[in-house]
Formats: structure tokens, sequence, C-alpha cells
């Protein structure tokens, strides 16, 4: 057997969804026990295969880490010779350096955790600031997929005048690569971080359109698309739609960004919520077969 999937319960849609594509057989399911103490036991199904992949969305991840990294050496120990996790969310990603006095360096002890437990590491739209490659965190063997070419084929397939909007100039390049792919015009806004969720977005004169869609990597708060939404409403845009790469979105934060006037809001399936509707499935397989 050439590559078996195995994946948690939380995760099963997803790894199914990538076992159809790549065209093998369907994950098999890790086990988990808890104990009364809050330990955990993993147990991994055999057969295991020489390449073995582990599907695994960490959102959520405290616990989720230490039962993936668990499941890593299980599967190493019924006989995979190479362990490749596919995380289509990965999470700490944001803390890349000391902001005040006494704070980790988040991502650099979670790549290093899980850096040590696979061999591979693919995921998608990572939230990278600082840290210009995955690899330099994660290891040789890491692979950020950027999820463009999804967004851009939903957006090509939209009917009427759309204008694609990122929130800020971190946003440009990937606005302009969905923008050019998706054969749209775009637009990106300058932003200011006045708190944990207080943000002052402000954008340049905008080409006449009704429509317009903010693209995001990732929403939790709502706060960005919630301020954007109101100052594309402020310049005249009638309709205003999101699409996000990682739907976090904390408790209030639809309600949040639906006041502000977002008609509709779309999101990938890296982390699963009810407002999915563009697969990632594609873009995984693919990179697992190109290696």
């Amino acid at each position: 057997m050439r590559l078996r999937l195995h994946t948690f319960a939380d995760s099963a849609r997803g790894a199914r969804d990538l076992a159809t594509h790549l065209g093998t057989a369907p994950p098999a399911l890790v086990e988990v026990h808890r104990f009364p103490d809050g330990e955990t036991l993993v147990r991994v199904a055999a057969p295991v295969a020489r390449h073995a992949v582990l599907v695994r969305s960490l959102f959520d991840p405290n616990t989720k880490l230490i039962e993936t990294v668990l499941a890593a050496d299980a599967l190493r120990r019924s006989g995979a010779h190479t362990v490749t996790l596919v995380a289509p969310y990965l999470p700490y990603m944001r803390q890349d350096a000391v902001f005040r006095a006494g704070e980790p360096i988040s991502q650099r002890v979670i790549g290093s955790l899980l850096r040590r437990a696979f061999d591979r590491v693919l995921t998608v739209e990572p939230h990278l600031h600082r840290t210009r490659h995955l690899a330099e965190t994660f290891g040789r063997g890491a692979r950020a997929l950027s999820a463009a070419p999804v967004l851009a084929e939903w957006l090509r397939r939209a009917e009427g005048d759309i204008l694609i909007v990122g929130p800020d100039s971190e946003s440009e390049p990937w606005v302009r690569a969905i923008g050019r792919a998706a054969h749209r015009p775009w637009v990106f806004g300058s932003k200011q971080r006045l708190a944990d969720r207080s943000v002052r977005i402000h954008f340049p004169p905008l080409p006449a359109t009704t429509r317009a869609v903010i693209v995001d990597d990732i929403a939790s708060s709502g706060a960005t698309l919630a301020v954007a939404a109101r100052a594309l409403r402020r310049a005249g845009i009638r309709t205003v739609d999101a699409i996000v790469v990682h739907a976090i979105f904390t408790p209030g934060a639809l309600a949040r960004i639906r006041a502000a006037g977002v008609r509709r809001i779309v999101s990938c399936d890296t982390v699963p919520h009810p407002t999915n509707r563009i697969a990632t499935a594609p873009l995984l397989a693919a990179a697992l077969a190109a290696r």
C-alpha cells in the first residue's frame, strides 16, 4: 500500500474529500480515549502504509496538538516510514515575534513540535507576517499552499461586475494574484490595528462599481471585515460580500460582520463552518501527489 490517510473525527469530512481526489481508500479514523485526569490515549488503525498521511485541521488547537503528535508516534511504531501532516489550518502563526517583554515566540514553539513529529507538513495560507517562508519555522519538509487559485475560480464564476478588495497592504500580492486569475479588478486598503478587536481601514479612490468582495486569509472576531465593509459602504458600494480562507469566527463575529452591511459570507473548508463553500482538497491532493 503506497499511501494511506488517517484522520480524527473532527476532520473526517475534509479527509474523505482528500481521499476522493487522491483516488485512495477512505481515511482510517484515529481512536481517542480520554482518561479522568485529562490525559489522552490515541490508537491508529491497521494497516499502516509506508507513507502515512495524517489529516487534521488544528483549529481549537491546545488539545488537538497533543493528540496529533501522539498519533504521529503511533503511526511510526505501526510501520510508517514517512509521516505527513496535512493541516489545512495551522494555529499560533500570528505570534511570530516578542511583542511585549515576557512573551514566547509561539510560531517557533509549534514549528519545532511539529517538525520533530512529522517528515512533511502541508497547510493552506498560514497567517505569516515577518516569517517569509513556512520552512523557516517548520523545516524543509513544510509547504504552504496558496488558496488564491480556488478563490479566483469561485470569483470567476460569480455573476456581474465585482471589485476584489484586500483589507490591508500585506494582502496586496495575494489580492493581485486572485484578481488577475479571476479577471476582476482589485484594490487594497491600509489597516491600522488599534487593539485585538479594533482596527481602522482606509481605501484609495475606488473604481465605479456596485459590488465588492472583501477577501481575507482569516476571520476571528470579524472586526477587520466589519470595518472594511463600513468603509466600502461609505464609499458608495451598495453590495458587499466577503470571502475568507480560515473561518475561525468567535462568538458574535458573524453578527458583527452582517451588522456592518456584509450580505454574504463564504469560506474555504480549512476550518469546518456553515459558511464553507470552497473546497481545498484539490490543492492538497495535488501537493501530495507531486511529492
